[in-house]
């Protein structure tokens, strides 16, 4: 078993799916796209407050139009402290010669990398990486996207749905090796994603058992936390717990978002409005 040196508590801030647009709402899935601005700037006053080493949004920023992501990143400027930031599925609904631009966008150094803060290994994944809406028809990446569905379709999956996506096999292996990394430096690892993994809905990553059995099998990987399912979930595969935070978009007035803190033998999410809070062992 590998012991980890004993390290001061590291704390973060978690988003996800503000799903912003100045737009009228859906209530009929009780989406208020355009009170999402007031939510963040809420859930960022807190974080600078409470001295968060950092803040990490879990995708689908905006709802729809590439004009919306500029009024919501804004908002994160006010932040004295490093903002993670991964797409989700919405933030690819935007104009077709601005899908690769998105990336950029959100200030990311690659879609998919790894970075260390407090001696834990932060890795960032890309589980919009083969999509109908993250590639336009006729590029590979779109080609490789319908081809998956249509098998996942015939086999009944239920997360065979056309919003959510997979992961390349290259992907695949780059975490794989970067939590093998992880593991031979003494770092625990925690990994980021839009797409829930374990346990299996139909708003699961297309390719999501693959994945969650590659995160699993790492000792060093403590948690995985994720968004695109707003009612959020649970579950525990191994000893890695498998976290889907509540979407902020829900609801006309209540918010939703978190606080993680990171100790030598527990995770403890403090929730705030929807946010369950929870205390989880190491």
């Amino acid at each position: 078993m590998t012991v980890y040196p004993a390290r001061p508590p590291l704390r973060f801030g978690v988003i996800a799916d503000p799903q912003f647009a100045d737009v009228p709402p859906s209530r009929e899935h009780d989406r208020f796209y355009g009170r999402s601005l007031g939510k963040i700037a809420e859930a960022v006053g807190v974080f600078a407050a409470e001295g968060v080493d950092f803040v990490v949004t879990l995708g689908d920023l905006i709802d729809r139009d590439f004009v919306h992501l500029a009024p919501v990143l804004s908002l994160y400027e006010k932040l004295a402290c490093p903002h993670i930031v991964l797409p989700g599925n919405h933030d690819f609904q935007v104009e077709a010669d601005r899908k690769g631009a998105v990336h950029a966008t959100l200030g990311m150094p690659a879609p998919f990398y790894s970075r260390a803060i407090g001696g834990i290994r932060f890795v960032v994944i890309d589980t919009t990486e083969i999509a109908l809406f993250s590639s336009n028809p006729g590029e590979p990446r779109h080609d490789a996207a319908v081809r998956q569905l249509e098998q996942l379709r015939a086999s009944g999956a239920p997360q065979a749905m056309d919003w959510n996506a997979a992961m390349s096999a290259e992907q695949v292996i780059w975490l794989a090796e970067t939590l093998a990394d992880a593991e031979r430096a003494g770092e625990r690892a925690i990994v980021f994603g839009h797409y829930p993994l374990f346990p299996l809905t139909d708003h699961s990553l297309w390719n999501a058992g693959e994945v969650a059995s590659v995160i699993a099998r790492s000792p060093a990987a403590i948690a995985y936390f994720c968004g695109h399912d707003h009612r959020g979930n649970y579950g525990r595969k191994g000893t890695t717990h498998f976290l889907n935070m509540h979407g902020m978009v829900d609801t006309e007035t209540q918010n939703a978002f978190a606080i993680v803190t990171v100790g030598d033998d527990r995770i403890e999410i403090e929730g705030f409005g929807r946010q369950v809070s929870r205390t989880l062992r190491l």
